[in-house]
């Protein structure tokens, strides 16, 4: 891979290889770590790919792999709390930003399926493969996710319904 379509590669892809990331740890610093982890791997890269989905698909598994490691080691610590952060995004409407925060408070088993199937428009087998897991094991997650996920935003729904009720 030469210096142009390196650059290309990162300016194509840093996003996603972040969103991945972020998804994983919770933290915009150590997200952003992982993406420059994850290209410098691909700088150091020798073989050559054998299409632009090929590529996709390595880059998302380094990031996961990546985010497993930084997750497993000793001194991982979350510095910055997610509400914090969210305040920094721009979401289009309200409930938007209720979702990203709702997805965000699922445990994180959950969270990489839910990104990598609703945002990146994965299939559970593709999934598996990226992750390391069953396709059972998928299924299973994405099915739980959305259930807590249905939980959770039905609760702040009823709590935020019966909070307006109560200033009229």
């Amino acid at each position: 891979m030469d210096e142009l379509q390196f650059a290309d590669c990162v300016e194509k892809y840093a996003d996603t290889v972040y969103r991945v990331a972020f998804h994983s740890c919770k933290n915009p610093a150590d997200s952003q770590d992982i993406v420059q982890n994850v290209f410098l791997k691909l700088y150091r890269e020798t073989k050559e790919f054998e299409s632009e989905e090929h590529l996709r698909r390595w880059l998302l598994r380094v990031a996961v792999n990546e985010s497993r490691k930084l997750i497993g080691s000793a001194w991982f610590r979350r510095s910055a709390p997610l509400e914090e952060y969210a305040g920094t995004l721009e979401f289009e409407a309200p409930e938007e930003s209720e979702l990203f925060l709702a997805v965000m408070a699922l445990p994180r088993k959950y969270r990489v399926p839910v990104y990598l199937f609703y945002y990146e428009d994965y299939p559970i087998k593709e999934i598996a493969e990226l992750t390391d897991l069953k396709e059972s094991t998928v299924q299973t997650r994405l099915q739980r996710a959305r259930d807590k996920l249905r939980e959770k935003l039905s609760i702040q729904k009823q709590k935020g319904d019966s909070d307006h009720g109560t200033q009229s």
